[in-house]
């Protein structure tokens, strides 16, 4: 996998896209399910934590680490987007993979959240799929954009825990997780199956995302 991968790039988009929409929308419609619930319920919380102007930038940041890791579980996503990788994989490399996918993903989600503010995400129903396992349809408005067709953004949600919690994204019917199962792959295959050398690379992008790189 390289810095120019077309097809990683388009994975990065999406991760960045369907993450900041969970938060920029205040247009909700009366949540029917748990799973709607945990997408209606915590769309303005993070817009709030990110536009208090009266944080600074560390305490903005730590305060909405907390938040998403709330809401979301990063470790499984991590998990599923090692694929068979995963398996032939230490102890100590699958947690540290974990640990760098999910630092890579908050930084991502933090720097590029300001640019989908303003715009009105709608809960519109759910459907499941599997026993606990729920996909929350939802449509993002731009009030600007008059006349045209709504963005459709599906968050998947599993009931199998404590609580539930986000696992995946689609956008326009392009699902994150196997993308970049897709995308971790193809780095791997290139690097000998080595997982520190995609947790490097991981590192490596989330520098230059935290720099404004």
């Amino acid at each position: 996998m390289r810095t120019s991968s077309p097809g990683f790039a388009s994975a990065v988009r999406h991760v960045v896209f369907a993450m900041a929409l969970l938060f920029c929308g205040t247009g909700l419609a009366a949540a029917a399910t748990p799973a709607e619930a945990l997408i209606s319920g915590n769309i303005n919380t993070g817009l709030e934590i990110l536009n208090d102007r009266q944080l600074d930038t560390e305490q903005r940041r730590v305060q909405f680490e907390n938040f998403l890791l709330g809401v979301t579980d990063l470790k499984r996503v991590a998990t599923f987007t090692l694929g068979p990788y995963g398996a032939k994989a230490s102890p100590e490399d699958r947690d540290g993979f974990a640990i760098a996918f999910q630092n890579y993903a908050v930084a991502v989600y933090q720097s590029y959240f300001a640019k989908y503010a303003g715009q009105s995400l709608t809960v519109t129903g759910s459907r499941q799929v599997a026993p606990q396992d729920d996909i929350v349809s939802t449509v993002l408005i731009d009030p600007t954009d008059r006349g045209g067709r709504p963005l459709e953004v599906d968050f998947r949600v599993r009931s199998n825990a404590a609580k539930p919690v986000i696992v995946d994204f689609a956008v326009a019917g392009v699902w994150l997780a196997p993308a970049e199962r897709d995308e971790f792959a193809a780095y791997l295959g290139q690097n000998g199956g080595d997982v520190r050398k995609l947790i490097a690379y991981l590192d490596q992008l989330r520098g230059r995302i935290a720099g404004g790189g």
